[in-house]
């Protein structure tokens, strides 16, 4: 209760408003069994019909006022209810996209789903519906043993020895209840992230004919997810006929114990029909609560998930005292770095030094640290020793997103937006003209292929738009990456899906309009990387050679290997003896 109110912030005065009138009305449900009372016994008993039209009309204005101010106050629940969560939901977001890779690396997106749409809905729920209803069935229960009380305190406190029995049940319930609710959302998360690899990775489903394997997977997470529902209905219904018990016990005590004080003069008809009329303020809430346990239980285990999004905090961060630079000449440093995926080595001790405008290419076997090496430059992940410079400027000392602003960088997953491919080779510089999206199309020799799209640089793309080859979407990524107009520019093994010759034009291209810039330029191929100022061998982590074609070829190293087979295939590179 207390987080929910803090997240209403300026809505919370509202919230009350549409409580009070729904509280305001409450007396009117009340009344209406006194005024059925006295019908009994000014009309019906003592042939009172004078009393008729009034006691009618009174009732019709309540039975009005109940209807306009219950619409009213449920209409501000419900628009708080949806105020709160669009604002919630907002926070959530804000904080995730604070986040860093390493957050990403290590939570499924099925789990993030969760948080962001079941578990802020039952934060919603709870604000429209549960939360009210909870004070509401307070209200009702207090206020009408009030009423009995006044009416018979004898026939009350007969009524109210059940009360120990049911606070007992509902602890007991309570206590139960909630680690089954914890499970529930474990198994929607673990269902919701099966989906989402699912139709993520169809492609790969289908090339491998595992479909049968993926569904029979899916449903024993829907089966898992459908078996803690079940266990939670079960724990339910053990108490459940308990509580109808006891409120079915409120009638039988009502009709011995208030015939008996009516046949002794202790209360009359009317007032039986009254206090029995108002059974409904205590068996109610007894059986809501029960339900009101659940929904406090589950809102409890949704506000635990959304708190661990909340209270986040980026391990990349930003100093007090740091450099809001412009822009960055483009030199870069490596001193002894060394860097770990959480307890596994990536980097070690790493050091080279490059000027600006020089283009410095990075090989290596698969898993040998070339994407870690430039991720450091940009600043996803801090080094674990060592540092990283630009300019002279430990990159750890200057803002992130003017670091970042002042480097582009084509990765090696390429992830399109479902958007137009203007829009998405625009994604960095949307306020670009037309002429310069199609400038940097052409040096990334995409034009043309887009210009045989029907709808043009107007094409849709992404996972509702015309499905584009691994080579077209490195292209545009490429494209997207050069329209930055950036310091650095790092290319991470982006034409790996495109064919030699077209690599070669791209590269040639990319020389003569990316002059005077730092380029970083992870690649696979002896072709690609030969004409670099500088070539960066990396192996297991480690930097084993480092300098120019020629110069790399004359030591007769790992490099002098790879360039033997020609084919640029790194891992099954041979020794400086030629032998694979």
């Amino acid at each position: 209760m207390r987080f929910i109110w803090e997240i209403m912030h300026k809505d919370k005065y509202r919230y009350l408003l549409g409580c009070i009138l729904g509280v305001i009305s409450l007396p009117v449900v009340l009344f209406k069994s006194t005024i059925g009372g006295q019908l009994v016994d000014e009309v019906v008993l003592n042939q009172n019909i004078k009393q008729l039209a009034p006691l009618i009309t009174a009732l019709l204005i309540l039975v009005i006022f109940r209807a306009v101010t219950k619409r009213i106050s449920t209409m501000i629940l419900e628009d708080v209810s949806q105020t709160t969560v669009m604002k919630l939901r907002q926070k959530m977001y804000f904080r995730l996209s604070k986040m860093d890779f390493n957050y990403f690396d290590k939570t499924r997106t099925g789990s993030i789903m969760t948080k962001l749409t079941a578990d802020v809905d039952m934060i919603r729920y709870f604000i429209a519906y549960a939360g009210y209803t909870l004070i509401e069935q307070l209200l009702v229960f207090f206020g009408g043993i009030g009423i009995m009380f006044f009416i018979s305190w004898q026939l009350t406190l007969m009524l109210l020895a059940i009360s120990p029995f049911v606070l007992l049940a509902m602890v007991k319930m309570a206590a139960i209840v909630r680690p089954t609710f914890e499970k529930i959302r474990q198994k929607n998360s673990n269902l919701n992230t099966t989906v989402q690899e699912n139709i993520s990775g169809n492609r790969v489903v289908k090339a491998f004919a595992k479909e049968n394997f993926e569904t029979l997977k899916f449903n024993q997470k829907n089966e898992d997810f459908r078996n803690a529902n079940i266990e939670s209905a079960y724990i339910a219904s053990r108490f459940l006929p308990w509580f109808d018990v006891m409120a079915s016990a409120l009638a039988v005590i009502t009709v011995i114990g208030g015939g008996y004080f009516v046949l002794c003069g202790m209360i009359t008809v009317g007032e039986l029909f009254v206090i029995n009329s108002l059974l409904w303020t205590i068996s109610g809430p007894v059986r809501m609560f029960a339900w009101l346990i659940n929904d406090v239980q589950r809102t409890n285990a949704s506000v635990a998930k959304i708190q661990e999004i909340l209270y986040l905090h980026p391990k990349i961060k930003t100093k007090k005292r740091i450099l809001y630079k412009d822009a960055f000449k483009g030199d870069v440093e490596f001193q002894n770095v060394s860097f770990k995926y959480e307890n596994e080595d990536a980097l070690h001790d790493v050091s080279f030094s490059v000027k600006a405008g020089q283009t410095v290419a990075i090989i290596g076997a698969t898993g040998a640290g070339k994407s870690s090496l430039v991720n450091l430059i940009c600043r996803f992940y801090d080094v674990s020793s060592g540092s990283v410079t630009i300019d002279g400027i430990d990159v750890r000392n200057v803002n992130i997103r003017k670091l970042r602003q002042s480097i582009s960088m084509a990765m090696q997953d390429v992830f399109l937006f479902s958007d137009t491919i203007e829009g998405n080779i625009a994604y960095g510089a949307p306020d670009v003209s037309f002429d310069e999206v199609v400038k940097v199309a052409k040096i990334a020799d995409a034009h043309d292929f887009i210009m045989r799209f029907e709808e043009g640089y107007d094409t849709i793309v992404g996972e509702r738009g015309v499905g584009l080859s691994g080579g077209q979407k490195q292209r545009i990524a490429l494209a997207r990456a050069l329209l930055k107009k950036p310091s650095i520019l790092i290319l991470d093994d982006t034409t790996s899906s495109v064919d030699m010759e077209t690599e070669h034009h791209i590269h040639q291209t990319l020389r003569s309009y990316f002059s005077g810039k730092t380029t970083f330029l992870i690649a696979h191929r002896i072709s690609t990387v030969k004409d670099a100022d500088l070539i960066l061998v990396l192996d297991q982590g480690r930097l084993v050679e480092q300098g120019t074609h020629q110069e790399l070829l004359e030591k007769q190293g790992y490099y002098y290997d790879v360039y033997r087979n020609q084919l640029g295939d790194f891992n099954q590179g041979g020794d400086k003896n030629g032998k694979k």
